[in-house]
């Protein structure tokens, strides 16, 4: 693929978030028109004097959550790009080293334990604490397994693949004790933890989640040339000038930060980070030049869509953002795989 092509692309992914952005924010319950979006956004920005019944709704409550779902599945995807990378394996996602799991381990003890021990506590301060604490178990979790893995000549790949199941074993186990000893109220926040939710978004968590996922994709674009020598094997890009130890490191405390974030405030979505990159990998191109910043569009628009369809699907209720994005998603996928094979097959 040239250059011009894909910024063509880009520019096109780029404009659909952007579309989609409005869209799904006029959609819910009560509905809001596009005319009456452009009204509160330049009402805001002081260029016009109109009023809207609909601006508390459209500027407190869905705006900031159409955006969250934007950044989430942006640094969700970028993250599953750089671990497809790092490990040489389509099939790795951001929870293959069990970052995701220690995260909702830890978060399962602050929801059934401490809501037990100071319920007052928890019911004032309960959203932010969780969020710290699913954060601090991710970045621990992270810290673990690299300190596992760590060896002479660097991490070993291996090892920390070996390290991430352990946790991934360990931190359901934790999980599953915490659902068994949950009350109803602590079984529906796990269920929702679990499957992911984005029914708590504020201005601060979007504008968190979005700083640290920009930052992320700011520094691994950069090593994307690595990455792609990554493709060829370790030794061979040792042979032409890659520091794949380097690498490696700078590509697991990104992505570990871009996951905790996403994780922190939104609980488990899966499936972005191992379907985004593959599926733009197959359609269009493997450099990671490329896939870096369309996985990061292409996750925010699957993200925002799948987010748009658990809030509105059911009204009033919401069905869990994880089960939307396995069930649009995959088949998606399956059907890209098996069109794959046949090329091969005839190739």
């Amino acid at each position: 693929m040239t250059s011009g092509k894909r910024s063509i692309l880009l520019t096109l992914l780029a404009l659909l978030v952007t579309a989609s952005i409005f869209v799904a924010s006029g959609l819910g319950a009560v509905k809001i028109t596009i005319t009456e979006i452009l009204d509160i956004l330049l009402t805001k920005l002081g260029i016009s004097n109109g009023q809207s019944q609909h601006e508390a709704v459209f500027w407190i409550i869905r705006l900031p959550r159409v955006l969250l779902s934007a950044f989430v599945g942006a640094g969700l995807a970028i993250s599953g790009t750089a671990m497809q990378g790092i490990f040489r394996n389509p099939l790795a996602d951001p929870s293959i080293i069990g970052i995701s799991s220690g995260a909702a381990s830890t978060a399962s003890v602050f929801i059934v334990v401490l809501s037990a021990i100071m319920p007052q506590w928890y019911t004032m301060w309960g959203v932010s604490l969780l969020s710290i604490a699913s954060f601090i178990g991710a970045a621990l979790t992270a810290w673990l397994i690299f300190t596992i893995s760590h060896t002479k000549r660097g991490a070993d790949l291996a090892t920390m693949l070996l390290a991430g199941i352990a946790i991934n074993a360990l931190g359901g186990a934790i999980t599953g004790v915490m659902t068994f000893l949950a009350d109803d109220v602590q079984l529906r926040s796990l269920t929702f933890w679990t499957l992911g939710s984005l029914g708590g978004a504020t201005w601060q968590s979007a504008g968190i989640v979005a700083a640290i996922t920009t930052v992320c994709l700011i520094f691994l674009i950069p090593i994307s040339k690595g990455l792609n020598a990554m493709a060829l094997g370790e030794s061979e890009a040792l042979h032409i000038g890659i520091n794949v130890q380097s690498l490696k490191v700078r590509v697991i405390i990104l992505t570990t930060l871009a996951v905790s974030a996403t994780v922190a405030f939104c609980g488990i979505i899966g499936f972005i980070g191992l379907a985004v990159p593959h599926i733009l990998r197959i359609s269009f191109s493997s450099d990671n030049r490329f896939l870096l910043p369309a996985s990061a569009l292409g996750g925010a628009l699957l993200l925002i869509w799948a987010d748009t369809l658990s809030r509105t699907i059911a009204q009033p209720a919401e069905i869990p953002i994880g089960v939307i994005t396995a069930l649009t998603g995959a088949p998606v996928f399956l059907y890209l795989l098996i069109q794959q094979k046949r090329k091969a097959k005839y190739a």
